[in-house]
């Protein structure tokens, strides 16, 4: 009821109305009956637009993480997709790859349509690539013919990764071929030769409606070769920023040491230069105390002089002085005698 309910009310028509998606090939599905319709896988939305052009009701498998996501997201996931008619499969291999075909054959058991994507996952270049043998183990059990189901430009209405498609009208196509008979190799379904004879007929006819360019190699491998080269490259741009950090601190430490260094020895110089200054101050002021001293000393030889010279005199004067005192008795007798003798 609800994959009714989504198809034709609350997705399908506005789906048709957004995308307009185009068909080819139409004639080719079957009105009654079990068939495996086999696609290649470029986007989300894969799931979306095939069931979306085809009448019948169809069944997708889907991996078992959109169905076991928890709170409100998980249970609308899980309820859109339930609501698609897709059904969860483990995809880890081994007896989980086992309970996916056996959940297809019971859909196919019952008379009804199953889609499946050989390659197991999205392409993630575009290219087609290298089938998983389960389809063909389907058909052979299960005895129902293989349609091959080309998706046409999915993935630039919805790239991967991307929530909101881009919408635009008559982008989107789905070209369907004609129905695969494998009834030749009943009973050689665990003949691993046959399935991948199987298998690779199919994929064949995948390129030839797709277009696309085929690759040997399963899309699995792929993922993970790219995955795990983009996680070298993750992790050798991590160990470049660490050696460039770990560069930037031997070059900044040998900057601080430089610094440092340049400044011990700036600072040497101006204590150098300073001392010298001050030694060179220390100079001229004893030069200028020593000039200080010499002018002191001439000042009071010119102050001595004077009374030098002044004593000089006066005991000069003092001599003739006495000089003439000297002479005048002298002369007196002289006088004295020249009158007695006159006198006489």
């Amino acid at each position: 009821m609800l994959y009714w309910l989504m198809k034709n009310v609350l997705i399908g028509p506005v789906v048709r109305t957004l995308f307009k998606p185009w068909v080819e090939g139409e004639e080719h599905v079957p009105e009654h009956g079990a068939a495996i319709f086999a696609s290649n896988h470029l986007s989300f939305s894969d799931s979306i637009f095939l069931p979306l052009v085809v009448d019948r009701r169809m069944t997708f498998p889907a991996k078992m993480e959109y169905f076991t996501g928890t709170g409100i997201k998980g249970w609308m996931t899980k309820t859109f997709l339930t609501g698609l008619g897709q059904i969860p499969i483990d995809r880890s291999g081994g007896s989980a790859s086992m309970a996916a075909l056996n959940s297809g054959l019971r859909v196919l058991n019952r008379g009804e349509l199953f889609g499946i994507y050989p390659e197991g996952t999205r392409s993630p270049d575009g290219k087609l690539y290298k089938g998983k043998t389960g389809v063909a183990r389907m058909a052979l059990e299960a005895k129902v013919p293989v349609i091959p189901v080309a998706m046409i430009n999915t993935e630039k209405a919805q790239p991967t990764g991307q929530v909101i498609p881009n919408i635009e009208r008559g982008q989107v196509g789905v070209r369907f071929g004609k129905p695969l008979d494998f009834s030749r190799y009943d009973g050689m379904e665990d003949d691993r030769t046959v399935l991948r004879s199987i298998t690779d007929e199919i994929m064949y006819e995948l390129m030839q409606l797709s277009g696309q360019e085929y690759v040997d190699d399963y899309a699995a491998s792929v993922k993970e070769r790219i995955a795990a080269r983009a996680k070298a490259a993750v992790e050798g741009a991590r160990t470049a920023v660490d050696k460039a950090v770990d560069q930037t601190k031997v070059t900044a430490e040998q900057v601080r040491l430089q610094v440092e260094e340049r400044a011990a020895t700036a600072r040497t110089q101006i204590e150098g230069q300073l001392e010298t200054a001050r030694t060179q101050i220390e100079q001229v002021g004893e030069q200028l105390r020593s000039r200080q001293g010499k002018g002191e000393e001439a000042a009071d030889d010119e102050v001595a002089a004077p009374d030098g010279v002044a004593a000089d005199e006066e005991l000069a004067a003092d001599d003739a002085t006495t000089d003439e005192v000297t002479a005048t008795p002298e002369a007196s007798d002289g006088i004295r005698q020249d009158g007695d003798e006159q006198h006489r």
